[in-house]
C-alpha cells in the first residue's frame, strides 16, 4: 500500500472515530465504509425530493494527542499530493509570516526536509505537553528507506492545532 493511501486511510479512520452518526433507521440500509447509514425523509421546509437523506452528525471529542497527530498527518498528505497551499494552512501564523507565501514555504520544506516533502512512511512516537505547547516526535522514512527522527512543535489556535516548528532529533533523543 502506498504511503499516500495509508495516510489517507488513517485520516478517514480518524474522522470516523471522531464522528458519531445518528439517523432514523429505515428498511433500506446503505453501507459507507464502516459506518451504516439509513435513508430517511429530509425534515425541512425546503424538502421537495421524496428520497432525500438526512443525517445528523455529532462530533465526538478527541484528545489533544489525536488532534495534533491529525494536523501533522494532514500536512504530510498535502505534501504527498503536491498541494503546498493546503500544507501551508497547517503552519502557525509565525511560520506563515516568516515565509510569506505557500510557495516559499514549500521550497524550504523541499530543500531542508525532503523526507517530509515526499515521505515513504511515518510513525508517531512520543507526544508531550510542555509549557510552550505540545510536541510530537515522528519517525519518518525518506524515499531511500532511511529513517529520520523529527520533533514537531504545535500550538493551539482558535482554528485548531498549528505546526510552529520542526527539529531534527538524534536517535538518543527519542524515547519510545
Amino acid at each position: 500500500m502506498s504511503v499516500k493511501k495509508s495516510i489517507a486511510q488513517t485520516l478517514v479512520a480518524s474522522a470516523i472515530t471522531f464522528l458519531a452518526v445518528h439517523t432514523f433507521a429505515g428498511s433500506n440500509a446503505m453501507m459507507a465504509d464502516s459506518a451504516q447509514l439509513f435513508p430517511s425523509k429530509t425534515i425541512s421546509n425546503h424538502a421537495s425530493a421524496p428520497d432525500a437523506y438526512s443525517v445528523l452528525v455529532l462530533a465526538v471529542t478527541a484528545g489533544p494527542k489525536e488532534d495534533v497527530q491529525a494536523t501533522i498527518k494532514g500536512q504530510f498528505l498535502a505534501f504527498l499530493e503536491g498541494d503546498v497551499n493546503r500544507a501551508f494552512t497547517y503552519a502557525s501564523s509565525s511560520i506563515r509570516s516568516m515565509f510569506g507565501t505557500a510557495q516559499n514555504f514549500g521550497a524550504m520544506v523541499q530543500r531542508s526536509y525532503p523526507m517530509v516533502w515526499k515521505s515513504a512512511g511515518v510513525t508517531f512516537l512520543e507526544h508531550r505537553e510542555t509549557s510552550l505547547g505540545r510536541t510530537q516526535d515522528v519517525k519518518i522514512f525518506d524515499a531511500a528507506g532511511t529513517a529520520h527522527y523529527l520533533r514537531y512543535f504545535v500550538t493551539q489556535t482558535p482554528r485548531g492545532w498549528k505546526i510552529s516548528g520542526v527539529q531534527f532529533l538524534n536517535i538518543t533523543d527519542i524515547s519510545v
